[in-house]
C-alpha cells in the first residue's frame, strides 16, 4: 500500500516559506526539518515569491501596525491642529478687542 496524500493549511505553507525566506537556510535542511517534501516546500517558495513580487501578499503584521498607530497619530495631529488654529484666532481677536479698549 502507498503513502495517503497529506494535505497541508495555507498557514502552514506560509510559516514553512517563511522558515525559509526569513532565516536563510535551504529548502532542503528546512523541509527535512519540518518533515516535509523538498520539492513541494520548493513549490511554495517560488509561489510566495511570485505573489510577493506581484504585490499579492500585502502587507506583514508589523508593518500593519505601525500603520495603524501612523493614522493614529495622524489623526490626533489633526485635531491638535485645528485646536491650535482656534486658539490662535481666539486670541488674535483678543488682542485686538484689547489694543482698541486701550486707544479709547
Amino acid at each position: 500500500m502507498g503513502k495517503t496524500r497529506r494535505e497541508f493549511t495555507p498557514e502552514y505553507k506560509d510559516e514553512a516559506v517563511k522558515l525559509v525566506i526569513n532565516t536563510g537556510r535551504a529548502v532542503a535542511t528546512v523541509a527535512r526539518e519540518l518533515g516535509i517534501n523538498e520539492a513541494s516546500l520548493g513549490r511554495w517558495v517560488s509561489a510566495f515569491k511570485a505573489r510577493n513580487i506581484t504585490g499579492e501578499t500585502g502587507v506583514t503584521e508589523s508593518e500593519r501596525a505601525e500603520l495603524l498607530r501612523l493614522r493614529k497619530e495622524n489623526a490626533d495631529l489633526k485635531l491638535d491642529r485645528a485646536f491650535l488654529k482656534k486658539a490662535s484666532i481666539f486670541f488674535a481677536q483678543e488682542a485686538s478687542d484689547t489694543s482698541v479698549k486701550r486707544s479709547n
